[in-house]
């Protein structure tokens, strides 16, 4: 499958790290809801999502979104089952590697609840209103940046 056309500083990472976009990638996909739009556009859109958790800020500033709420919106539309299981709002990456490290039996945490560990500000963060952008809008925008098709 093509890669979408990426910042040159995610190229050498997607390089090295391509296992982990194939692994969120694959995440997103198991919690796409057909109703939201063809196939091919959530592929494009798992992708982008995948490939941007390489960066090194928030994931809504890495696919270059003006805020949170965008990347909530865009997620509810394309994964709504994924993002139900986000209930205590956790930072989006955090939240994906840790749906993957829960799915491979990995346990990663120091504490036995979010609620009582001494990182719990690094991985939460008040959520913010969703309503400025239509999820078609940012989905239809991400295809855009990602520019390529999933076969």
């Amino acid at each position: 499958m093509a890669q979408p056309a990426l910042r040159t500083d995610f190229a050498d990472r997607l390089a090295r790290r391509g296992d982990e976009v194939e692994d969120v990638r694959g995440l997103l996909l198991a919690h796409a809801d057909p109703a939201a739009g063809p196939a091919e556009m959530a592929w494009l859109v798992a992708q982008a999502v995948a490939v941007a958790c390489l960066g090194d800020d928030h994931l809504w500033q890495d696919l270059q979104l003006a805020h949170r709420g965008e990347l909530g919106a865009l997620l509810r539309h394309w994964f709504p089952s994924l993002v139900a299981l986000n209930t205590g709002d956790m930072k989006w990456k955090k939240f994906f590697y840790r749906q993957l490290c829960q799915q491979a039996e990995i346990l990663i945490c120091k504490s036995p609840s979010c609620a009582v560990c001494s990182d719990h500000a690094q991985c939460f963060e008040a959520p913010e209103d969703d309503s400025t952008t239509t999820p078609l809008a940012l989905a239809t925008a991400a295809a855009a940046t990602a520019g390529a098709h999933p076969h």
